[in-house]
């Protein structure tokens, strides 16, 4: 029997961030499967119809991770997730911030939010610019 394809799960990102952007593209560059994730910014149509109105209340806006199951994930549990989901060194990675009570975790996350446009700028285009290849695994 072959193995079973890894569910794909739903990275929505803030679309006017840089910083956002270039997470993105990492986690493109490392999904070593492919298909471990498809992308979606927050201000697109996709968010608005997966998420609803009281699921939104008390989300960053920054980035969400929805997942296989439904469940939302935000601040370092999402960012947690995706390293664990990409493996390898990544996947330790992942442990060792475990080590961290999520609220210090969060706290660093959202420090990193909060001045993430200031030293890393906005864009105002709503899809990050991104190689052929990989334009299918965006969601408007």
């Amino acid at each position: 029997m072959p193995p079973r394809a890894p569910e794909t799960e739903i990275l929505f990102y803030d679309g006017h961030c840089a910083l956002c952007h270039a997470t993105v593209k990492f986690v493109l560059r490392h999904d070593r499967c492919g298909a471990a994730f498809r992308f979606a910014p927050l201000q697109g149509q996709t968010f608005a119809a997966l998420v609803s109105p009281a699921e939104r209340d008390g989300l960053p806006d920054s980035m969400v991770l929805r997942t296989a199951d439904g469940t939302l994930l935000s601040r370092s549990d999402a960012m947690n997730h995706i390293f664990r989901r990409l493996g390898g060194g990544w996947k330790f990675l992942a442990s060792i911030l475990s080590v961290f009570p999520r609220l210090i975790r969060d706290a660093g996350y959202d420090f990193i939010a909060r001045i993430r446009y200031r030293v890393f700028g906005t864009r105002q285009d709503l899809c990050p610019v991104v190689p052929a290849e990989w334009r299918g695994r965006f969601d408007p």
